[in-house]
């Protein structure tokens, strides 16, 4: 830690209550987070915060047992919005004047995903939940659950329940188990699957494969060839596509740079784990689009040395041999794949990077997202264009804005199929 020299923080256009936005796809939505009596409840006031970075508009329904864990003050702050602890005359639990987009209960105490699960409906909370029921049933809402309680409670009677809600339609998400416990998962992660839960996007359900990250080449037993790109971009499109509900599948080359948890992601550590990889995967499962970002390696050594090279002697010389292009093999072995593939290149004009971009595309790829280094010296304005065969070249600055655009992109080629 340095020192602090006691400057003034800088100034800022939000308001006290506001909250930066990294993301609209709660935007314009009623979220209701209700809050049972665990110790969880006191991370409640963050994940009420992370709902409202993606735009919702988030009321607190609190039960007594919950205040002796978090602050009434704390979560009107936090929400922006009066908070419900009793039922009156307006008949808050029907919510017939605004009616919620969602409920989400976190925490979900044992005793209440009981009282659920039997339509026990004595309190805030479970009136709410016994209306939010009612509404799931007729398709004007959805509710998810996150469980969270000591390892004892996780009974047999538990379970009975929570299958029996699943079944009925009601969205379990699964506790951080840590410490023989099922804890409440990171808030980050909850307002992720409150976006997924919702989304009406035409991707939801379709099965869709990215990689990202590099494909680093052995020397011999210790040492690689590799290249300094880490896998964010390729992570980035892959949660604005669980945000919107696809089946994806990150294939993603170890770097610096750990894709969240949420994703269905596989490591790989070398070019040839990534070849056998993405052939496996495409060969097993009917991928409707592949979006291939991965920074793979274009040379390899002819032979790998086995052992580890001396560091004493004379360096022995490496020939190195050209890869085989994935994306090549790609379009070969499966050609009604939608690609999307990427194309970086350094000392290059625009014009002649999108007549790169059109080359590609006349040897019959959909899809090409061209970026150069002139244009990347700063990661946080990452510009690429996106080059399609019937359209100009869309320019997009940051990674948020090219995950978006391709997704986008992709959500219109699918309602035309």
């Amino acid at each position: 830690m340095k020192d602090w020299d006691f400057s003034l923080p800088p100034s800022s256009d939000l308001g006290d209550h506001d909250v930066p936005l990294v993301g609209n796809n709660l935007l314009g939505q009623n979220i209701a987070l209700l809050i049972t009596g665990g110790i969880a409840a006191m991370k409640t006031p963050l994940i009420a915060r992370a709902l409202r970075r993606e735009g919702a508009n988030v009321r607190a329904f609190v039960s007594k047992e919950a205040t002796r864990y978090v602050t009434l003050n704390a979560l009107e702050w936090s929400t922006d919005n009066p908070v419900v602890t009793q039922l009156t005359s307006v008949a808050e639990h029907l919510s017939d004047r605004a009616p919620f987009t969602a409920y989400i209960v976190a925490p979900a105490t044992y005793n209440t995903i009981n009282k659920m699960r039997y339509g026990i409906a004595d309190g805030v909370i479970t009136s709410t939940l016994a209306s939010a029921l009612g509404r799931m049933e007729q398709g004007k809402t959805k509710i998810m659950i996150v469980p969270t309680m000591h390892g004892s409670l996780h009974n047999s009677i538990l379970i009975e329940s929570l299958k029996f809600l699943h079944n009925r339609g009601v969205k379990i998400m699964p506790p951080r188990q840590e410490y023989g416990k099922n804890n409440i998962p990171h808030e980050l992660n909850i307002a992720m699957e409150v976006c997924r839960l919702i989304s009406k996007s035409p991707l939801r359900n379709i099965p869709i494969l990215v990689t990202g990250g590099p494909t680093p080449v052995p020397i011999d037993n210790i040492r690689r060839l590799t290249n300094h790109f880490t896998g964010q971009l390729g992570s980035t499109i892959a949660k604005e596509l669980y945000v919107k509900g696809a089946d994806v599948t990150l294939i993603h080359g170890e770097s610096s740079y750990t894709p969240p948890d949420y994703l269905s992601c596989q490591l790989i550590k070398t070019y040839q784990d990534y070849l056998e990889l993405v052939i496996k995967k495409l060969t097993k499962n009917n991928y409707a689009f592949g979006i291939f970002s991965a920074a793979v390696a274009d040379y390899q050594p002819e032979k790998t040395i086995p052992g580890k090279i001396s560091s004493r002697g004379k360096l022995k010389t490496i020939k190195l041999i050209p890869t085989i292009k994935v994306i090549e093999e790609v379009r070969q072995k499966f050609p009604n794949l939608y690609m999307v593939t990427f194309k970086y290149q350094e000392q290059v004009s625009y014009k002649a990077l999108i007549e790169i971009a059109n080359a590609r595309i006349k040897q019959g790829y959909q899809v090409v997202v061209a970026n150069r280094r002139e244009e990347m010296e700063d990661q946080e304005r990452h510009i690429a264009y996106l080059v399609t065969k019937n359209e100009l070249p869309q320019k997009m600055i940051g990674k948020k804005e090219i995950a978006i655009k391709i997704v986008e992109h992709l959500e219109s080629i699918y309602k035309s199929m």
